[in-house]
């Protein structure tokens, strides 16, 4: 039976080649570690290191012992730090949302390559409603946030564009827009613009027509589904990201690019305080499987 003193000795001294380091490493007298490698090399029955007064280095045996035991104690130590975090509440899984269907994929395909990267961290992926995305974000329960809204808050960090796509019109099908190959934001003078909440990006085209011949604004709807399904009842247009018109055909709903109006530009939004090496890390995979799909 190899005890844990003795586990620790042979390891440190294993990468330290160096008696006093050894010992100012365990916490132990110089003495009391070379007693204890000599008590183990008696019952391994061959020397685990030659010494001499300049070096100490480990013989063929007693490396074969390190690269074992190695592993173990990597294994003792990382299981019991995984304990302290879970004592301590602090979760080895990092949470990301995304509102739509097309930040899904990107967001799980950065998960994967994260976790490639490193196996001992888990990526949950979960969809958020928009209304929802920046208080869940403020509260913990994401850490990571796909968003195609801008902020201003200080306590926000906003990271550089992932993806950017052109920005459309959702009009209803028999709507004389449906017709046209694009419109302007011009056009929409005197139509009525349907919003989502927080008036994100894609809700509002960011152009005003001439001032005598305002956009007409309704009142926000409550999900992007139900901004949909509002449009296709005729009660007015929505723009929206390129991507939709993929994700969400609908009998009752046309797709029209939106053509004089900024394009919708998708960034991770993470709080400043929150900013650990897990977030920049997966901020990093998701950076690098865009620019490797490119």
């Amino acid at each position: 039976m190899l005890e844990r003193y003795e586990l620790e000795a042979f390891l440190t001294l294993a990468e330290e080649l160096h008696f006093g380091r050894t010992a100012e490493r365990t916490h132990v007298s110089t003495a009391r570690v070379s007693q204890t490698i000599r008590s183990l090399e008696r019952r391994v029955g061959a020397p685990l290191f030659n010494r001499t007064s300049r070096r100490v280095e480990l013989t063929p045996i007693g490396h074969r012992l390190y690269e074992d035991l190695k592993p173990a104690r990597e294994m003792i130590v990382a299981g019991f730090e995984r304990a302290v975090r879970s004592g301590r509440g602090i979760s080895d899984t990092l949470h990301v949302g995304f509102v739509g269907a097309a930040g899904g994929q990107l967001l799980s395909g950065a998960a994967e390559l994260l976790h490639a990267r490193q196996p001992g961290c888990e990526v949950l992926v979960r969809e958020v409603q928009l209304v929802d995305a920046v208080p869940l974000l403020l509260g913990g329960e994401v850490e990571v946030l796909l968003t195609c809204f801008p902020t201003e808050r200080d306590d926000l960090h906003t990271g550089p564009a992932l993806v950017t796509e052109a920005r459309m019109l959702a009009v209803p099908s028999g709507h004389p827009f449906a017709n046209r190959r694009s419109v302007s934001v011009e056009d929409l003078a005197g139509v009525t613009v349907l919003r989502t909440p927080d008036d994100l990006p894609g809700s509002q085209p960011s152009r005003q027509p001439p001032a005598e011949q305002p956009i007409e604004s309704s009142p926000a709807a409550g999900s992007f589904q139900e901004a949909l399904t509002l449009v296709g009842a005729g009660r007015g247009v929505l723009p929206i990201g390129a991507h939709i018109r993929r994700y969400y055909m609908r009998p009752d709903v046309a797709y029209v690019l939106l053509e004089d109006a900024p394009p919708v530009h998708w960034r991770l939004m993470w709080r400043v305080d929150g900013a650990t090496a897990r977030v920049r890390a997966f901020a990093a995979a998701a950076h690098d499987l865009v620019s490797s799909a490119a």
